[in-house]
């Protein structure tokens, strides 16, 4: 048979050609999302495990910048503990703010417990104690001495006193409720030493801005310490980094180990504040408690709360992965391919 009369191929039977009914191109050549959302777990976890090996081959100095980080946090928490500890001394605050209600000679006992049981019942009084007119003598008589003078005189001449202990140490709260308490019946005159709690709370005010002020400034060296120990992990990888973006990498992917190991940097740092403000605290809570025995109190330091100490921590993953982020972001341009 000549050549000449051999059938032309179709073209669909050409060699190389697709067939007829199937699609080149399309969507199914494009990865679905379950394999990104893997190829993205891998990368992250690849990531970890790198920053967790390199981190272990260098202990000594993983342990001091985890360590020196830890006493920088831990010293504003601590003042704020300390402080609240402060404000539960011998009965809170708000007895210093005492207001006395001095009743007119002619209330009887049943007077005084009735109005003390109003004014306990009002939203803001923490509490109401009524002493009655022999209880003032008795207490004037052992703290003045004069007992036996005091004996001589024909009659009492103390009043019976109702003492409110408000829930709020504020002055302008406190001014307020002095003067509705002043208008009850039976009620001669009601003192409050404002001058007192003006200076309780300027005392108060003075270490919540002190505790304010120190927080930031050390945040703001945290960040330069771990932003440092970045910036020396990037120098000691600077060729591995240049040869990954010669192939193709992102900026991304260059970024990301170097935040995983500045959260690992703030994790260590976390636990080893957490843990050495409790040991802190149980170290200072038995000179306290001596102190307190002394003069009569039961006053103990309280620990770290669980709610403060996972806060903490928290606080300090997020400085060691901002601190490595604004490290890397600044020396990013710097490692592109020469």
């Amino acid at each position: 048979m000549s050549a000449s009369k051999m059938p032309k191929p179709q073209p669909a039977e050409r060699v190389g050609a697709a067939p007829r009914n199937k699609v080149v191109d399309g969507p199914a050549d494009e990865p679905d999302f379950r394999t990104l959302f893997n190829a993205w777990v891998e990368s992250h976890r690849a990531s970890l495990v790198d920053s967790l090996q390199r981190l272990a081959r260098q202990p000594i100095g993983s342990f001091f910048t985890c360590w020196v980080m830890a006493v920088a946090l831990s010293l504003p928490m601590g003042l704020s503990l300390l402080l609240d500890n402060v404000e539960k001394l011998g009965g809170s605050w708000q007895r210093a703010a005492q207001i006395s209600l001095f009743l007119e000679m002619s209330a009887s006992e049943r007077d005084g417990q009735a109005l003390r049981e109003q004014i306990a019942a009002m939203d803001d009084v923490a509490d109401a104690e009524w002493i009655s007119r022999e209880q003032a003598l008795e207490e004037f008589q052992q703290l003045s001495g004069l007992g036996q003078a005091l004996k001589e005189l024909p009659e009492n001449p103390l009043p019976g006193v109702v003492l409110v202990t408000p829930k709020e140490v504020d002055k302008a709260k406190l001014e307020a409720l002095r003067q509705r308490l002043a208008e009850l019946p039976k009620v001669e005159q009601a003192q409050l030493d404002l001058v007192w709690v003006e200076r309780l709370t300027a005392i108060l005010k003075l270490g919540d801005r002190f505790v304010f002020g120190l927080s930031l400034l050390l945040i703001l060296a945290l960040l330069l310490v771990i932003g440092n120990t970045i910036r020396l992990h990037i120098e000691n990888r600077r060729a591995e980094i240049e040869v990954i973006k010669l192939v193709g990498g992102t900026d991304g992917y260059v970024r990301r180990p170097f935040l995983y190991m500045g959260a690992l940097y703030g994790f260590g740092a976390g636990i080893f504040a957490w843990l050495l403000l409790a040991f802190g605290l149980d170290w200072l809570n038995d000179a306290v408690v001596r102190l307190a025995g002394l003069y009569g109190s039961d006053f103990a330091l309280g620990g770290v709360p669980s709610s403060d100490g996972f806060s903490l921590l928290l606080g300090a993953v997020l400085l060691g992965y901002i601190g490595a982020w604004l490290a890397v972001a600044r020396h990013l341009n710097e490692l592109a391919p020469r």
